[in-house]
């Protein structure tokens, strides 16, 4: 079976669908075409395979089980035949070693499980496909850039002005790869902030305290004034420190560590392993799956997995590390005041400057901390208002999360028209107003 939802508008196909459950295609088919996308579905991953002959798919959506090969042999057969095509795999049953096998096989760039949120699902679709322009845009630019590089070969020095003109052509070209390459950053954030509500939405993980520890890392990665990138992957680091556990028995994480049993705390221990195999698909968030992977190693030495010490340890692990001990400690002081509370976490992270962690960047922890309360004892009153508040180009100050801690929108959000109908459509839903903290674009 193979059937085509055609768009007259478009020279190729733009989704295909692969699936042996007539009724998940037909599902597919639906929900793609509502949302005026362009879809061929198959019952048959054999003869999908032969579709790439006469077609070009910026997407592939393909299920786990089938009978004729599964979902991994398969996108590895179409990854060979298309490889810029993104792949999203459907999988009905939390089996991680197979999800593994699908990475490392087909190289998925997402997975989905089944039955499937259609809000979740279109938007990795749409993520998907523009990643897909967005790649074959840039290559066109480097081609552009290659070709108008030769003829520059070709120019002598008494054409100054067609020299200078080519200068700008360039220029601008290079103008358009840089705005590119700032909306495939953006992307990874935003998938760095939907990894984070699936953290948030488990009821024995705290979003809160990953929020927190977010921020800390940032705090110090800015006090010591980090490269741009070690500074952007602080806080990502942060929110993500715990996603190995989702792939875990709740029984390991809804309660202390220290309650746990030898063979319980040897496997809790394995969480960070597990997160960077599920973040391995995703290679421009290596060092990042580097930070999480080694956050547990010790300054000493008498850490894991690896046993590093000293500068050995990767940066972002050790800010990492010291951000999640501060907050553990926070929570276990018996201090009734917030600040006492601060105060007690500080000291108790200080008595290890040396051992567990890097004297300096102890001392940035104890400097942000002092520089922020300064901040607050200075700071004005900020602007709070409610949905129906809101204007065009008013920035967010603060990261504002759903009643049940689902992140809605990061800081720094800069409002337009079509995010504040939506906050305004999911005020109308609540029993009481947002409460958004905002300040004005400048």
């Amino acid at each position: 079976m193979a059937n085509t939802v055609k768009n007259t508008s478009a020279k190729y196909v733009d989704v295909l669908c692969v699936d042996d459950d007539e009724i998940v295609l037909r599902s597919l088919m639906r929900l793609l075409k509502t949302n005026e996308l362009t879809v061929i579905i198959s019952d048959n991953p054999e003869k999908a395979l032969k579709l790439f002959e006469s077609h070009e798919f910026g997407l592939i959506i393909s299920d786990m089980r089938m009978p004729q090969m599964n979902g991994a042999q398969f996108l590895e057969k179409a990854r060979a035949l298309a490889p810029n095509t993104q792949r999203i795999l459907l999988t009905g049953y939390a089996d991680i070693e197979t999800t593994l096998a699908a990475v490392n096989q087909g190289q998925i760039n997402g997975y989905i499980q089944k039955p499937w949120q259609n809000d979740l699902l279109l938007r990795s679709i749409n993520n998907s496909l523009e990643k897909f322009a967005l790649k074959n845009q840039n290559k066109l630019l480097e081609e552009q850039v290659k070709t108008q590089n030769q003829e520059l070969l070709e120019l002598n020095n008494s054409l100054e002005q067609r020299v200078e003109k080519r200068t700008q052509q360039i220029k601008q070209v290079l103008k358009k790869l840089e705005a590119a390459n700032e909306r495939e950053k953006h992307e990874h954030k935003s998938t760095v902030e939907l990894l984070y509500n699936f953290i948030n939405a488990n009821p024995y993980l705290d979003g809160n305290k990953a929020q927190n520890i977010a921020n800390t890392c940032t705090q110090i990665a800015l006090y010591l004034n980090l490269s741009q990138k070690s500074i952007d992957l602080a806080p990502m680091a942060g929110y993500l420190a715990q996603i190995g556990l989702l792939a875990m028995d709740p029984e390991l994480y809804k309660k202390p560590v220290s309650k746990l049993n030898e063979l319980q705390r040897k496997t809790f221990y394995t969480h960070p392993s597990t997160a960077q195999l599920m973040l391995m698909p995703a290679t421009h968030l290596h060092d990042l799956a580097d930070a999480i992977y080694y956050q547990f190693e010790r300054y000493n030495g008498n850490g894991m997995p690896k046993g590093l010490a000293g500068n050995d340890i990767p940066i972002g692990a050790m800010v990492l590390g010291l951000a999640r001990d501060y907050w553990d400690a926070f929570e276990l002081s018996n201090a009734v005041d917030e600040k006492d509370r601060h105060t007690n976490a500080l000291e108790n992270v200080k008595l290890y400057s040396g051992t567990f962690y890097h004297p300096k960047i102890v001392r940035a922890l104890e400097a942000s901390q002092a520089k922020m309360s300064e901040q607050k004892s200075t700071a004005g009153s900020v602007l709070i208002c409610t949905a129906s508040e809101l204007k065009e180009n008013m920035v967010l100050g603060h990261a504002l999360h759903s009643h049940a801690g689902i992140m809605l929108l990061p800081k720094g959000h800069v409002f337009v028209r079509k995010s504040i109908e939506k906050l305004q459509q999911l005020e109308a839903k609540k029993p009481t107003p947002f409460r958004i903290m905002v300040k004005t674009a400048k």
